[in-house]
C-alpha cells in the first residue's frame, strides 16, 4: 500500500511512500498485543516495595502489662500485627516483576499495532526534517500545520535528532522516539502516529531476521 508524504508545512509533497503489507497490513493479533503491553508495563515496575514484618519492627521487647487481672487481652509485645505501630502481616517484599516474551510474539505485536494505525487512518508520513536549533514554537507550528495541535502524538524519527527531540519534549501529549526504539505500547498509546519518511525503512529493517540479512 502507498501513503502520501507530507511536507513540514502540512502540504502534500507529491511523493508517496510504499508500506510493506507484511508489516503494515497484517491481520492484527489482539492477544499478542495484550501480552506485549502487559509485559512492557510489568517491566516498568521497580519492585522495591517493602513493609516491615513483626520480626523487623523496632521495640516491643517488654511485655506491656501483666498476663492476668486487667480484664483485657493478653499481650506479649506492642509490635504485634494486631496493634498500631506493629508489623505487617504478609506485607509486600522486594521482587522482580519482569516478564519476557518470545521474539516472534513481540514482532507480531508490533506489526499488529502498526497495522491497526494504518487501518484506523491514524498514521501520517512526513518528509525527514530537522531544526537549526531547538525551538518549541517551530515544532508547535509543525503540529498545527498537520492539524495535530492538542492531540496525543507520537513522532518516530529517522535516527537520533537532538534538535527535534528538544523542540517537542515540553509540548503536552507529544512524545518523540527513534523509530527502532518504539515498543508496541508506544505505537498504540497515542491518537496519531507520525513517521518521518526515512523511519519507514528503519522500521522495516527492525523486522529483518539475521538469516534474511545474510541472504
Amino acid at each position: 500500500m502507498k501513503l502520501d508524504v507530507y511536507k513540514i508545512d502540512g502540504k502534500t509533497s507529491g511523493k508517496k511512500v510504499e508500506l510493506s503489507d507484511d508489516i503494515f497490513g497484517v491481520a492484527p493479533n489482539d492477544h499478542a498485543i495484550y501480552l506485549s503491553v502487559k509485559s512492557y508495563l510489568a517491566n516498568q515496575r521497580q519492585g522495591t516495595h517493602k513493609a516491615k514484618e513483626r520480626g523487623e519492627v523496632r521495640g516491643g521487647g517488654k511485655k506491656p502489662w501483666k498476663q492476668k487481672g486487667r480484664g483485657g487481652a493478653r499481650a506479649g509485645t506492642t509490635r504485634s500485627p494486631l496493634w498500631v505501630g506493629g508489623g505487617t502481616i504478609f506485607g509486600p517484599r522486594p521482587r522482580d516483576y519482569r516478564q519476557d516474551l518470545p521474539k516472534k510474539v513481540k514482532r507480531l505485536a508490533r506489526k499488529s499495532a502498526l497495522s491497526y494505525k494504518v487501518k484506523d487512518e491514524q498514521l501520517i508520513v512526513v518528509e525527514d526534517f530537522n531544526f537549526e536549533k531547538p525551538k518549541t514554537k517551530e515544532f508547535q507550528v509543525f503540529l498545527d500545520s498537520l492539524k495535530l495541535g492538542g492531540k496525543k502524538v507520537l513522532l518516530l524519527t529517522n535516527g537520533k535528532s537532538e534538535t527535534v527531540y528538544k523542540s517537542g519534549r515540553n509540548i503536552p501529549k507529544v512524545k518523540i522516539l527513534e523509530a527502532e526504539k518504539a515498543s508496541t505500547y508506544d505505537i498504540l498509546n497515542n491518537q496519531v502516529l507520525v513517521l518521518q519518511e526515512g523511519a519507514v525503512d528503519t522500521i522495516s529493517k527492525t523486522f529483518v531476521t539475521k538469516s534474511e540479512a545474510v541472504n
